[in-house]
């Protein structure tokens, strides 16, 4: 069987993903500036709260765990429960995530949204685009791959 490529990179830009949140908790401070986390994320990082921590944690987490149904999918690794849903879900939520963060900031003026700038709306959701295109694609492929398969 022909290895699906789409999953296997959307594998590997989840799992980037994962350790770019990860490095925010050791980077401190500014990298959570940087990477977009928001203020208030940052300045509970410089009081020594564990809040940004665990939630960042959970996120790097989470997104290690949609880069292994990723390598699920492509047939890499042992076949997760629920894998068909799973990974509908998963892109379901990078292009819902990408798209709507492409539209949203324009149309509220709510400080939940902005109190990120519109250059991290743009750049995050392009790659939230990206990721979910990746997903999609592979997810596709392995349906018809599948349905062929009976």
């Amino acid at each position: 069987m022909k290895q699906n490529r789409f999953l296997i990179a959307a594998s590997a830009l989840s799992f980037i993903a994962s350790l770019l949140h990860v490095a925010c908790i050791f980077g401190g401070p500014d990298w959570y500036r940087f990477f977009g986390a928001g203020e208030q994320m940052a300045q509970l990082a410089e009081q020594g709260s564990t809040y940004p921590t665990y939630v960042t944690l959970a996120i790097a987490v989470i997104i290690a765990l949609w880069g292994l149904y990723a390598l699920s999918g492509a047939g890499v690794i042992l076949k997760l429960p629920f894998l068909k849903t799973a990974l509908v879900l998963i892109t379901a939520i990078y292009l819902v995530r990408g798209i709507a963060g492409l539209i949203i900031p324009f149309l509220t003026t709510s400080q939940i949204i902005h109190h990120n700038s519109i250059k991290f709306w743009i750049i995050s959701s392009i790659i939230c685009c990206i990721y979910g295109l990746f997903y999609l694609f592979g997810t596709l492929k392995l349906w018809r791959t599948k349905m062929y398969q009976r």
